[in-house]
């Protein structure tokens, strides 16, 4: 009997677990049998593997083969397996030595000529790896930038089996060269995969620490907007806007993730390696160092919100704005159970999608941006009657969105028409993208200092028992705000949201604590009633 084992990756939504791939064989008739719970695409790599080691010039094992994935309890979906399992079967036949496999992790599709492709998720199973202990990987040549994003990991990145053989048993490592050089690598369309059901529309990693093309100087008006934009940025604060069609509801929400700060390391990996899984990682850059931006259409169903799908459960829109922004425009023509399922990954920060296969869970902590239209033909203001939608109608439409969605929203700000005057003047405007973002970034620094130690990275993550219990406004300063508890306006989960928000405007405007006007203005950004404060923050009239 001969015996060898390697190890690979099952990944479980972004969280990994170390398989073992053992292979034995025993004299008898050639067979090769695979078992431990593996599903239809990984069951079909037994004709991969042998075309793959006959194709790459070794000799197939003609005895009984029985190749385990171990534990046998965990599921394993993909491809990914094919690298492990080709050598593991190699290894039993004595072609490269048991022991040089048994403490490497290998991830990788295998293509029938022997060359190694690439699969979703190298980077969280890396990851995984890594806090299993394992010090030395072996990804497809096109990943390996990925992989090496890990600290700690020996990464080897081969483009095929041949080259992977001739490494481990130290033999002349042959050139692996495409057909024509001039066509563009098929290996690479492994790394980016369709099928998520919402667009990411991240902007690009580069060195410009701004967004050039979607800058707030091009916003006409609208300075309360432009303030609560600023504020829901500062903290983390999800965001209602609500105005008639044409007021600058989507070039407010486009331009919100340019004045957030980079992602620091910690979350970029996380970011990362939800795109990873997703297929949607670009391959040029692997590493997604600034805030993610998703935006999908009005008919997305509940599975491309909040993540799921037939077969292995996918991330949704609201992980792939993970750390980032997640814009919603025209909401309420959002089916409301889709809707819906957003209240619990806005209180928790992760979706856990529970299927008979097992439990999946994604991160989600994003920035929510709500866009609507007054009505359905978006001309109801309380300054016109150019409406002509009957009161039926408009209390229809407004109440898609439910009590208990927009009572997570921090803030709530309606967007008036621009008028001529506002779209004509050549006056200056508002403040440029750059000026807000190192406000944002000063505030965010306050934040911060003020919450070391702490697991929290913004105000709006604090729970409110810590909010109260921990840092206090100024004395008298929640006066008001209680009175509106007492009255119905607010309830208690708002009470704690406008003190969020206090903290907010306090380290904009470089206050220790929150005093009675930092509170009137996050009351008013709540509720919309005036309270008499100004509606900037450095803003230019």
């Amino acid at each position: 009997m001969a015996f060898a084992r390697t190890c690979s990756v099952a990944l479980v939504g972004v969280e990994g677990v170390v398989v073992e791939v053992q292979a034995d064989l025993e004299p008898g008739v050639a067979a090769f049998t695979l078992v431990g719970l593996p599903d239809k695409s990984l069951t079909e790599s037994r004709d991969r593997v042998r075309a793959a080691v006959v194709n790459s010039g070794a000799e197939w094992p003609q005895k009984k083969l029985t190749v385990g994935l171990s534990p046998a309890s965990v599921p394993k979906a993909g491809s990914g397996f094919d690298l492990a399992v080709a050598c593991s079967v190699l290894g039993a036949a004595e072609r490269i030595d048991p022991r040089v496999l048994a403490d490497i992790v290998m991830i990788g599709e295998l293509g029938l000529d022997g060359r190694v492709r690439p699969v979703r998720g190298i980077l969280p199973a890396v990851l995984a790896a890594a806090d299993a202990g394992y010090e030395q990987v072996v990804v497809p040549e096109c990943a390996a930038a990925e992989a090496s994003l890990v600290p700690g990991v020996s990464v080897l990145g081969v483009r095929s089996l041949r080259q992977l053989i001739a490494l481990l048993t130290d033999e002349p490592v042959p050139e692996e060269h495409t057909d024509d050089q001039a066509r563009p690598d098929p290996l690479l369309a492994g790394l980016r995969l369709p099928g998520t059901g919402a667009a990411t529309g991240m902007h690009s990693t580069g060195t410009a620490p701004h967004d050039q093309e979607h800058d707030l100087a091009d916003v006409v008006g609208q300075h309360s907007a432009r303030t609560a934009v600023e504020v829901a940025a500062a903290g983390g604060h999800h965001l209602f806007l609500e105005g008639p069609p044409g007021a600058g509801k989507t070039m407010l929400a486009e331009r919100l993730p340019s004045i957030l700060p980079p992602l620091d390391r910690q979350a970029s990996l996380e970011v990362t390696a939800v795109h990873s899984v997703a297929g949607l990682l670009p391959p040029g850059n692997p590493l997604i160092d600034t805030p993610p931006y998703c935006a999908p259409h009005h008919s997305a169903t509940m599975q491309a919100l909040v993540g799921g799908g037939p077969g292995t459960a996918r991330p949704g829109a609201v992980s792939l704005s993970h750390r980032g922004v997640l814009f919603l425009d025209e909401t309420p023509e959002f089916s409301s159970r889709a809707l819906d399922a957003l209240r619990q990954p806005l209180e928790a920060g992760h979706v856990v999608i529970a299927r008979s296969a097992g439990v999946v869970r994604f991160p989600a902590r994003f920035l929510m941006v709500l866009a609507a239209n007054p009505c359905p033909c978006g001309r109801h203001t309380q300054t016109n009657n150019l409406c002509d939608c009957p009161p039926s109608a408009i209390r229809r439409y407004q109440a898609r969105l439910s009590g208990p969605l927009l009572d997570r929203v921090d803030l709530r700000v309606e967007v008036d028409r621009v008028t001529r005057t506002e779209l004509t003047a050549g006056g200056t405007r508002g403040d440029t993208t750059a000026t807000v973002a190192d406000r944002v970034r000063t505030a965010r620094d306050r934040t911060a200092a003020r919450l070391t130690g702490t697991p929290w990275r913004t105000n709006s993550e604090i729970p409110g028992r810590e909010l109260r219990n921990r840092w206090h406004p100024a004395p008298g300063a929640m006066d008001e705000a209680e009175r509106n508890l007492e009255r119905g306006v607010l309830t208690a989960r708002g009470l704690d949201r406008v003190l969020r928000v206090a903290w907010t405007v306090a380290d904009l405007t470089g206050h220790d604590r929150p005093d009675a006007t930092d509170v009137a203005l996050a009351l008013q950004l709540r509720t919309g009633i005036p309270r008499g404060v100004p509606m900037t923050l450095g803003a230019t009239a």
